[in-house]
């Protein structure tokens, strides 16, 4: 007779998915429909009309979703915007748990002048995936994936950092190629990288989509780097999130209101270097839309009564990457 173990049952519970494809699609639906609504707006002029038609139109679709949401990174605190507030809660209250980083549009000037690269982009994560950054600057450095941990150092000079890089990549530093946004506090950065003879690619807004060009063979941008805002850094890092980038930064504080916005929030370590899991600590779901289109996504486009749109949905917990093009009926 063959003995049996005694002791207790040993049994496995499987974890649901919270971030489903399903999931995924219904954001990108949501930003699709925010793309829609500012591109109608594109070259008229009005920074303010396009961002809250933006606005409008995501806050409408978010409450539709079946979802207990949350909003981490949003338009500001309650007393400084009348809707997606950092706090708010949105959805129809049923469903996942879920922490929500968006920009309803980035790139309102771009899209008020119908220049290129103005996105609506959204990012979920499970509650507490998200860091609440307060509103104010990061010093930032991204790059896409396939490299080891160590390539890019937020403390080193930008010289060091792109030689390191055309090491990992078995290239010239004159093959690569530096995102930066256009701004006299980059100067420095600027004369360092043309010294070194790397590409340059300068742009006038939006780093968020300048961080995700990174993630494209086909933008010809390697790296990102510079001084942006601290709330579109957690919006990059999900992207990132998705594909196995990297991203370091380190928020700046101007003045005692800044640091009083990082108190406000719970951030008491005021140096801290922080890295990609430190943005983002647990899955996510990243969507963007192409409002005007530019480097990696084309702009909506209105033909034969539809809406034509060009959106990048990424999700982390499935590990799936889609280019998703649609037409939507013409309001």
């Amino acid at each position: 007779m063959q003995a049996r173990a005694s002791g207790p049952e040993l049994k496995i519970v499987s974890t649901p998915i919270v971030l489903t494809d399903e999931l995924a699609f219904c954001a990108a639906r949501a930003v699709v429909a925010t793309a829609i609504a500012a591109a109608r707006l594109a070259g008229r002029g009005d920074e303010k009309a396009a961002d809250q038609a933006a606005v409008d139109a995501l806050r409408n679709a978010l409450n539709a979703m079946p979802i207990q949401g949350r909003i981490v990174i949003g338009e500001g605190e309650r007393d400084e915007a009348p809707m997606l507030y950092c706090g708010e809660t949105v959805g129809t209250g049923e469903g996942p748990e879920i922490d929500i980083a968006l920009d309803p549009l980035e790139g309102t000037t771009l899209t008020a002048k119908a220049m290129a690269n103005a996105i609506a982009v959204m990012a979920f994560a499970p509650r507490g995936g998200l860091l609440h950054a307060p509103d104010t600057y990061m010093d930032k450095i991204a790059i896409g994936p396939g490299f080891d941990a160590d390539v890019i150092d937020l403390d080193a000079p930008i010289a060091e950092n792109v030689h390191s890089l055309a090491k990992a990549k078995g290239e010239s530093v004159h093959e690569i190629g530096v995102c930066v946004l256009d701004r006299p506090r980059h100067a420095e950065i600027i004369d360092s990288l043309r010294a070194i003879g790397a590409r340059i690619h300068l742009i006038s807004d939006g780093d968020v989509c300048g961080v995700i060009n990174t993630t494209n063979l086909d933008t010809g941008i390697d790296m990102y780097v510079g001084q942006g805002g601290a709330p579109e850094g957690v919006l990059a890092a999900a992207a990132l999130k998705c594909v196995g980038g990297q991203f370091q930064g380190r928020l700046v504080f101007r003045n005692e209101d800044e640091r009083r916005r990082a108190d406000h929030v719970g951030i008491t370590d005021l140096k801290r270097k922080y890295l990609l899991d430190d943005l983002v600590c647990k899955d996510a779901i990243f969507v963007a839309t192409g409002v005007t289109s530019g480097s990696m996504l084309q702009g909506v486009r209105a033909a034969g009564g539809y809406s034509h749109t060009h959106t990048l949905i990424m999700n982390s917990a499935t590990r799936n990457i889609c280019d998703l093009r649609m037409k939507t009926p013409a309001a």
